[in-house]
């Protein structure tokens, strides 16, 4: 697995603006981006009892999650992601999906994924089959990505964060979702081996720390 450095800053409306202009000075927008930017919509799954969320909340040092992601509205590209994280580093494997095998997921229909060959599918197969998971919610927003080359470092800022609440249809475009409370800016840093200074120094923000801030629990608040 490639683990990757992850820092996480909660930041308000005016930090984003302010980062919005230092970033676009020494960075490229990701290639994906349309202008400057693209909606995620990602639908994640835990057990009964709800042990993704336990983890995180307990601040277990070693977690896994599973989502599924959509972006920009666009089928052609859905993904399922699990997500591993230890400490500060982190590790995304993903596996695309038809518009067809999403809807199954969310709808709960597991058996088709006993015959795929892919290692994320299988993987997720296993957890939904041993620990029962299951669609949880919906979770939508905004993302400002940018990259630089040296050090394979990516940095983006989140905002407009909204919840589906008890709506899991993934698909369906009627989903009705609603801000968080409070709904925070979240900027996120990645990189490899090093974070080049330039970087470090764009992302410093007065009096702001790294947070365990996480979409998928804001979300479950509503539950």
């Amino acid at each position: 697995m490639q683990f990757r450095h992850e820092v996480k800053h909660e930041i308000s409306k005016g930090d984003l603006l302010i980062l919005r202009q230092r970033l676009r000075a020494v960075m490229k927008s990701d290639c994906h981006a349309v202008n400057g930017q693209y909606e995620i919509r990602s639908l994640y799954f835990d057990t009964p009892d709800d042990k993704a969320l336990r983890e995180k909340l307990d601040g277990v040092i070693t977690r896994e999650k599973y989502r599924i992601r959509l972006y920009n509205n666009d089928p052609s590209g859905i993904r399922l992601e699990r997500k591993f994280k230890h400490v500060g580093l982190g590790c995304k494997n993903t596996a695309f999906l038809t518009p067809k095998q999403a809807q199954a997921i969310a709808d709960g229909d597991a058996g088709w994924m006993s015959h795929s060959t892919d290692e994320v599918i299988r993987g997720f197969y296993t957890r939904v089959c041993n620990e029962r998971l299951k669609a949880k919610v919906i979770v939508d927003y905004i993302r400002e990505p940018f990259v630089f080359a040296p050090g394979n470092v990516r940095v983006t800022l989140d905002h407009e964060i909204r919840t589906g609440m008890n709506c899991t249809d993934f698909l369906d475009p009627n989903c009705v979702t609603v801000p968080i409370q409070d709904s925070p800016c979240i900027l996120e840093v990645k990189w490899d081996s090093y974070l080049p200074d330039v970087i470090r120094d764009a992302v410093q923000l007065d009096g702001r720390h790294s947070t365990a801030f996480s979409k998928y629990a804001a979300s479950r608040m509503y539950d």
